[in-house]
């Protein structure tokens, strides 16, 4: 059996053997002087058929180099695109992952094995690759499903008012995440994206969505939303992505996942970033790749990204799934923290908070 080094999962630690049943998973910390103090590079040298994988960009580039060196199999796992019912930060356990062996799929300074997917994979031979991405960009809109799905329904005249002009919606991040970092070239916070929204739509009604783990406290802003309250209407709750791009003419975001679901729903998306969806022909960007050179169709982003791309998980078992099971289930998930009658299918234990060890 391989044995699989874990840096940075501590959160997920009981989950792993049933997200990788083929490895024997050994998990450890990110950090540098614990690697070292322990002797983990010689340990994982000494081990047979041994692979490392690294939550997101927590670990020391040493960690990286010393694979590398020695060809150990080094893999960057982060949260895929569809997650939970509620934040990771509270304790909720992704019903997909995204492992990638050259970098995470968000890093637009490097090509990630989804980039290389998109450059080169025969969409047009596959039929029925491309007969499933269809059945499942349906299902994810029927059932409403997004990355984070704990957002309340809204009732969107009453909220954004009577329609008399464009309107723009204005996707906030967390500006401290690490795909801001490595998914867009300038310094960039969700006011700026505000104003330069408003400047490019000077008649359009700018409405402004605040990233959720900022709503819920889990995440703190750079930005102050005060600032830009005076063009723009600032949505004081987390509402559901799918009602909040609901009469919306125009999305901007820097690199959110919202730009590609506003995308499956025919909006005119800017990207100021460069998220993996953007510099193939459907966005208008703001940040040029020379490496993407191919026009692609919405269907054949979807069927690499959600399909070839991303594993999937039961949201509460942790065993491995399909992509049509992990949607099905979280909207029953989803149907279950609002109808009290239906809670038993929540789990009954969360994990504990996502934060590395």
């Amino acid at each position: 059996m391989i044995n699989a080094f874990f840096f940075g999962f501590a959160p997920w630690k009981d989950y792993l053997p049933r997200w990788f049943p083929d490895r024997r998973c050994i998990v450890i910390s990110h950090r540098s002087e614990v690697i070292l103090r322990e002797a983990w590079p010689l340990r994982i040298l000494m081990a047979r058929r041994a692979e490392v994988y690294v939550w997101g960009f927590k670990y020391p580039s040493f960690l990286k180099t010393f694979c590398k060196l020695f060809r150990i199999p080094f893999r960057h796992v982060e949260d895929g695109f569809v997650r939970s019912v509620s934040l990771g930060r509270q304790g909720s356990a992704p019903a997909s992952l995204t492992v990638d062996s050259r970098t995470l799929y968000f890093d637009a300074t490097k090509p990630s094995d989804l980039e290389r997917i998109l450059s080169t994979y025969d969409f047009a031979g596959d039929e029925p690759l491309m007969q499933r991405a269809e059945r499942g960009m349906n299902l994810l809109m029927k059932h409403r499903i997004s990355k984070y799905n704990l957002g309340v329904s809204a009732n969107i005249p009453a909220l954004y008012g009577y329609k008399d002009k464009k309107r723009v919606l204005v996707i906030g991040q967390v500006e401290t995440d690490a795909s801001i970092l490595f998914g867009c070239d300038r310094a960039m916070t969700n006011n700026d994206l505000v104003r330069f929204a408003a400047r490019e739509n000077p008649h359009a009604q700018i409405i402004y969505k605040p990233h959720p783990e900022v709503l819920h406290g889990t995440r703190a802003g750079v930005s102050d939303p005060a600032e830009v309250a005076d063009i723009c209407t600032i949505l004081k709750e987390d509402i559901a992505p799918a009602d909040a791009f609901e009469t919306i003419d125009h999305v901007y975001t820097i690199t959110s996942l919202m730009g590609f679901e506003a995308l499956l729903r025919g909006k005119k998306v800017t990207c100021f970033g460069l998220p993996f969806y953007a510099g193939w022909g459907l966005t208008d960007d703001r940040q040029k790749n020379q490496r993407r050179k191919r026009k692609l169709s919405i269907g054949e982003i979807f069927a690499a990204s959600y399909l070839l791309y991303s594993r999937y998980f039961d949201p509460v078992t942790g065993a491995p799934s399909s992509f049509e099971a992990a949607i099905k289930r979280l909207h029953d998930l989803q149907n279950a923290k609002t109808n009290p009658a239906t809670d038993d299918a929540l789990p009954s234990k969360a994990p504990p908070p996502h934060a590395c060890d």
